[in-house]
């Protein structure tokens, strides 16, 4: 049997797999949002935070969700540009505006929690900076996509650009620990004691996992497209020159 890579790497068999995958991800995108939005209006106001630490819910997965898919658009970079997969770089291309997108609404929210903390929609901090880089690696690595025709070479300078990249990904996990920062730390992974009170980690986690399923879902979807695309673009060539 061949290991889950190899299988999906193989077009027919990926297309199969995604054909009820992407819905069964999608159900159960919106199963886990519903239960997450529900808890996060019934949990009580934070004694420091008030009402905005509801913001926390959609902020902060959003937040590690622009950080985990710029990892997927790295690691499919780099086998579309050293195996050749060819839907290795589908897959690059098709994460590249959700991640934007998660990130996107990373820093929308980030502002909206910290103007009523912070007294201050933005500051130029080691943990907001670096996020605002990697939303601009995003807008970048489609940009450069888009500005050049030849499929090939399109892909080769994405997939180095998507892998330059990769090294900001570091600098934005540990910046609250590298440097002063306004910011708070981690809410998931801190030490006994610190970081998310227990009342408010069942909507988190539920939320987590929906914004991911949610990826999952749109991710196959965008693949799917791409591969099509591609079919169709083969397609015609062929046609012309018939």
């Amino acid at each position: 049997m061949l290991p889950a890579p190899a299988f999906l790497a193989n077009p027919e068999r990926f297309m199969a797999f995604s054909r009820w995958a992407a819905p069964l991800f999608g159900a159960l995108a919106v199963v886990l949002a519903t239960a997450g939005l529900w808890l996060t209006f019934q949990v009580p106001e934070d004694y420091q935070q008030g009402d905005t630490v509801r913001i926390l819910f959609i902020h902060a997965p959003a937040a590690q969700l622009g950080l985990f898919v710029y990892a997927c658009l790295g690691v499919a970079s780099f086998l579309a540009l050293v195996f050749r997969h060819v839907l290795a770089d589908a897959a690059a291309r098709a994460a590249a505006p959700l991640g934007a997108a998660f990130t996107l609404l990373a820093l929308v929210t980030g502002s909206l929690w910290g103007q009523p903390m912070w007294g201050t929609w933005w500051v130029w901090d080691a943990r907001l900076t670096s996020v605002l880089i990697l939303f601009l690696f995003y807008v970048a690595y489609m940009a450069l996509r888009a500005s050049l025709d030849d499929e090939a070479k399109a892909a080769r300078a994405g997939a180095i650009l998507a892998m330059v990249g990769l090294i900001n990904l570091p600098i934005v996990y540990f910046s609250v620990e590298w440097w002063n920062t306004l910011h708070q730390g981690s809410s998931t992974f801190a030490g006994e004691g610190k970081g998310l009170a227990p009342v408010y980690r069942p909507p988190f986690y539920l939320m987590s996992l929906a914004y991911m399923s949610a990826f999952g879902s749109l991710w196959l979807v965008r693949i799917r497209g791409e591969v099509w695309r591609r079919r169709a673009e083969a397609a015609a060539l062929r046609a012309a020159r018939a």
